[in-house]
């Protein structure tokens, strides 16, 4: 019986991953890990899991990190190592110890990747890696009066030799050293040349590893969703200064950045759970915070003056009878319950969330998306959402009812159930002239 159970749970898990498997094939995602993760025995583990997204078709950029085994190489050399501002100083002098380390962490990841040993998850996996002078730099020069010597900023990345790569199937990966046309070799963020190079390449998307336990609020727990506003100001709302909530909000600025410049999604994962990459990107709820731009820089709770353009937008959906109709009047007793997206002050799509939180069960009601803005992903903007405030609320069921949309909900997960799986209470107002199908998503 337990066999039976456990060969239940890993065919329910792939079939769970089966849709994202086929939405992730061809993309391209940009992957950032710092040296730590090198030097980290679960190293191996990260490795085989970028290997199983190569294999399942994702075009892979990785960047690494080498901070730690710079530290190492300098001291060796009896050379010092400053920091401004969380950026590291580096004399001339310094340099060709920075490039031995970074040399070092490459051909590290190097090997690991070209693993192909029996009996291991490198069996057969055959990636080819390419690394090169993809990174243009110049002088960060001198701020507040430090000369941060051969410290660079990324100039410009050579989106189309990366590019070329990619579509040859090969692995790129670029190391956090960029090149001048005069020759000159320089010192970069790992972090900026990710982010530059998800932009410049229009990444799907851009994926930061990260040391700590993740994206949490003030109380310790993990933000799932984060727009565009709340990452910039995750510091400001956490209420912490220390390093690593530095560097947490340095990782949310730059993912901002990149969404702002069209890069689709960012993902912010914890390098202490084993597996997160595969977990976060193959799952329906992930293991990390998701950073976007798509439709949510207008995303957010409706207030009474939206209910004039809710009632425009529902209104030719009721008169086809695709939802119910609701009077102005319950529209006001209910905005609280309803999340808008708004674009140019227009109300283009809405969708509703009823609580029944003694079943800790909710109804999604009242989804509409304006005809203009249709099959442009609206609708699955505001389901993720409305899944992640149902979350939030500590609910483990969302239930829907419809009369013309079942198939757009079952594609997403739900199912179909009979009348008495629904609350006790909406049960009693159920309309039996409209036969609404009753369709159930678990959360939990």
């Amino acid at each position: 019986m337990a066999n039976n159970r456990i060969n239940s749970d890993h065919v329910d898990w792939f079939r769970a991953a089966a849709p994202y498997i086929h939405t992730h094939r061809g993309s391209t995602f940009v992957i950032l890990f710092g040296g730590e993760a090198v030097d980290h025995p679960s190293f191996a583990h990260l490795i085989h899991d970028i290997a199983l997204l190569g294999s399942m078709g994702v075009r892979l950029v990785l960047v690494h990190g080498a901070r730690p085994q710079i530290e190492k190489q300098l001291k060796a050399l009896g050379l010092d190592s400053d920091f401004s501002n969380e950026l590291r100083v580096t004399p001339a002098e310094n340099m060709a110890g920075v490039e031995q380390a970074v040399g070092q962490v490459r051909m590290a990841i190097e090997a690991q990747l070209s693993m192909g040993l029996p009996n291991t998850p490198m069996a057969g996996a055959a990636v080819r890696v390419v690394s090169g002078n993809f990174i243009t730099a110049q002088p960060y020069g001198i701020r507040d009066g430090v000369d941060f010597g051969q410290t660079g900023n990324v100039r410009n990345v050579d989106a189309k030799a990366i590019s070329g790569q990619l579509e040859q199937k090969n692995v790129v990966l670029i190391s956090p050293i960029g090149y001048s046309p005069t020759g000159e070799t320089f010192n970069l963020r790992a972090e900026d040349v990710a982010t530059a190079t998800a932009i410049a390449l229009q990444a799907d998307k851009l994926i930061f590893i990260m040391e700590n336990n993740g994206v949490t609020d003030k109380d310790g727990h993990l933000l799932q969703q984060l727009n565009l506003t709340q990452a910039e100001q995750w510091q400001h709302d956490h209420g912490q200064q220390n390093h690593e909530d530095r560097l947490t909000q340095s990782h949310l600025n730059s993912a901002a950045r990149a969404c702002r410049k069209g890069v689709k999604r960012a993902h912010m994962i914890s390098r202490d759970i084993d597996g997160a990459l595969l977990l976060e990107l193959y799952s329906r709820d992930g293991v990390g915070t998701l950073v976007t731009a798509d439709n949510y820089e207008g995303l957010r709770t409706a207030t009474i003056d939206d209910i004039g353009g809710i009632m425009e937008l529902i209104s030719p959906l009721e008169e086809q009878g695709a939802l119910v109709r609701r009077s102005r009047e319950q529209l006001e007793l209910d905005i609280k319950y309803f999340t808008v997206i708004e674009r140019d002050s227009m109300i283009i799509a809405c969708a509703a969330l009823f609580p029944f939180p003694e079943e800790k069960s909710a109804e999604l009601a009242c989804l509409a998306v304006h005809p203009d803005y249709q099959r442009q992903g609206r609708g699955n903007d505001l389901m993720e959402h409305i899944e992640w405030q149902a979350r939030k609320q500590h609910l483990t069921e969302l239930f829907t009812l419809t009369t013309q949309t079942t198939h757009w909900f079952l594609e997403r997960g739900f199912q179909e159930v009979p009348l008495e799986k629904l609350p006790m209470k909406k049960q009693l107002l159920y309309n039996y002239q409209r036969k609404s199908k009753i369709l159930h998503l678990t959360l939990a």
